[in-house]
């Protein structure tokens, strides 16, 4: 079944880094605009990860007589 909060979460936290980093470019912060996106990226990228670990899981389950 798919959970469509994990989506949400996403989507929000896309949002937010978004909104700093137009917050932080008009401040003259540009390296922490980059430094906020990366960190972002990597915490969307574990959300991710954390799933694909499931799926593995579930389909390793599936086929084990």
């Amino acid at each position: 079944m798919l959970d469509y909060s994990l989506l949400f979460k996403i989507g929000a936290l896309g949002i937010f880094l978004v909104i700093l980093d137009k917050v932080l470019k008009a401040a003259g912060k540009d390296d922490f605009a980059v430094i906020t996106n990366l960190a972002g990226i990597v915490i969307v990228l574990m959300m991710v990860v954390s799933l694909v670990s499931k799926l593995f899981d579930t389909v390793k389950t599936m086929f084990t007589f």
